[in-house]
């Protein structure tokens, strides 16, 4: 069992930007679309019953739960890792304004080498707690 990290490190990076917009500027709910089609059907009853006001209450409502939960485990998750660690990915990608990586190596006092070590360990923890890892299968 391999893991593929360029893959993990994307997912975690998606993870972690889902984060940071949810905390920017919240969830954004589904409108219902209430305009009539004008275009003829000419097939007979489907017997199919449309109840898309109901569908998109459920899913705004199963949605935010689902987003609010999912940035809670996140941020448990972050809290976890070590204090370099968590300082580089709550600069980089949690702050509103987040810092590019060449500032941050020079204001944390990290050589760019060992910045870019630190922020791997922090990826590879976040992935395995947040259960994102990508298994390539030999």
């Amino acid at each position: 069992m391999t893991i593929d990290k360029a893959a993990t490190r994307k997912r975690v990076e998606e993870a972690l930007e889902t984060v940071r917009v949810y905390k920017r500027i919240g969830f954004v709910r589904q409108e219902v679309k209430t305009t009539q089609s004008y275009e003829a059907r000419y097939h007979g009853n489907t017997n199919t019953v449309n109840k898309s006001t109901e569908r998109v209450a459920v899913a705004n409502v199963d949605g935010e739960e689902r987003l609010r939960e999912w940035t809670s485990n996140v941020e448990r998750a972050v809290q976890q890792l070590d204090q370099k660690e968590r300082n580089i990915i709550e600069r980089r990608y949690l702050e509103e304004d987040p810092d590019y990586d060449f500032m941050l190596c020079h204001e944390l006092n990290m050589s760019e080498r060992t910045y870019r070590r630190v922020k791997a360990k922090a990826f590879e923890k976040l992935a395995y707690m947040l259960r994102l890892e990508v298994v390539v299968e030999e």
